[in-house]
């Protein structure tokens, strides 16, 4: 049995509520353990924590815009990797028609997050549609394929070496966040039926990174029927009903939707923000000392980042604070916006993440520069 080092202390001008009612000309920044679960403090501080001017040295704030991978491929296994550590791969895949072979996973579990584009989900297990807004959670070793009605854009989350789990909900029960009751499974319905074929089918299998090609002498997904607990799901943002409180601005974690060993991923979703005077009203300064954190923006103005648009990343690696924007802070006090419009996927990594060689012109290498004030810019 191990227990944290406990001594819950005041020094100083502090408040007595983490990020409410902050002594007037201080910034707060949370330093706090285990991905917003541990001990944690509050810092009180005369300038902002993100308040540098100078930046040396690979680890950094890091920004990509996605939307400039433009290049389709008709495989998974060739979707551009974006980062990646031993637990997981992000990668970035945009694809378009028929995919001319079967997908399987032999590596972990996959979180299909469909940023753009529409159709059908074949798998093992049988058929379901896809929208924009779409997670679909594939089972390590199903086979599966896409047919695209439009160009799709599809955000890939590997466990390596895991599963995917749904969150513990605590004292908010079971039905909170999402009601498991909107999860949907493939169904072996008059479309996956008219998908059944004597003809040549291709698998290709990724193991280690490295792809095997297995061809049958008819379709595999051929199943007329199944039982049981484990099959791909489907859940829509649309769906998810955040955790929010009009007095306390709720931590990242309360957002969490999807969850192996050691990757966490989270939903914002649009919902009302904090009314009361005193609290504080968008993302505090943190520097989560566990956890490295990507976030990629699917809908609407994320409401704590300046110039950032839908499909675009932001990376925060372990070792230094991050939060918001100046421009988003002082809209955020003035509480001159009521509520949200964003939809983000974020995803927490226990393990450094490595950027991959990605095409030229991705990354905004001035990222970092981003937090500064208008005056210290120049």
């Amino acid at each position: 049995m191990k227990n944290w080092i406990s001594f819950p202390h005041v020094e100083g001008t502090a408040s007595r509520q983490a990020h409410c009612d902050m002594p007037e000309g201080t910034y707060e920044q949370e330093m706090g353990r285990e991905g917003f679960f541990g001990p944690a403090s509050q810092l009180h501080h005369k300038h902002a924590p993100t308040g540098w001017v100078k930046w040396e040295g690979p680890l950094r704030p890091r920004a990509f815009d996605l939307n400039k991978v433009d290049t389709p491929k008709a495989s998974p296994w060739d979707a551009q990797l974006v980062l990646f550590n031993a637990a997981t791969k992000v990668r970035m895949w945009r694809t378009e028609g028929n995919m001319p072979a079967l997908a399987r996973n032999a590596d972990g579990d996959d979180v299909l997050f469909f940023h753009e584009g529409e159709g059908r989900f074949f798998c093992d297990y049988g058929h379901m549609t896809f929208r924009d807004g779409d997670y679909i959670v594939v089972p390590r070793g199903v086979q599966w394929r896409l047919e695209c009605d439009s160009p799709a854009m599809v955000l890939m989350v590997e466990a390596t070496g895991d599963s995917y789990k749904l969150p513990e909900k605590g004292i908010m029960g079971s039905h909170a966040i999402f009601d498991p009751a909107v999860l949907e499974v493939p169904r072996i319905d008059d479309t996956f039926k008219a998908q059944y074929s004597e003809a040549e089918t291709l698998c290709e299998i990724k193991r280690e990174d490295t792809v095997s090609r297995v061809t049958y002498a008819f379709n595999p997904l051929d199943a007329v029927g199944w039982h049981g607990d484990m099959a791909p799901v489907k859940l829509n943002w649309r769906d998810i009903r955040p955790l929010m409180s009009a007095r306390y601005h709720v931590p990242p974690s309360a957002h969490t939707t999807f969850l192996s060993g050691r990757v966490i991923i989270c939903t914002f979703a649009p919902r009302p923000i904090e009314s009361d005077p005193g609290a504080l009203k968008l993302p505090y300064f943190h520097a989560n000392v566990d956890f490295d954190e990507f976030i990629f923006y699917h809908k609407g103005q994320f409401f704590s980042r300046d110039n950032i648009r839908p499909g675009m990343t932001t990376y925060h690696p372990i070792g230094f604070p991050h939060g918001p924007h100046p421009k988003a802070y002082e809209t955020a006090m003035d509480y001159a916006r009521k509520e949200t419009d964003e939809v983000a996927v974020m995803i927490d990594t226990r393990d450094m993440l490595r950027p991959a060689d990605l095409p030229e012109g991705v990354e905004w290498t001035e990222y970092y520069r981003s937090w500064q004030s208008k005056e210290a810019a120049e």
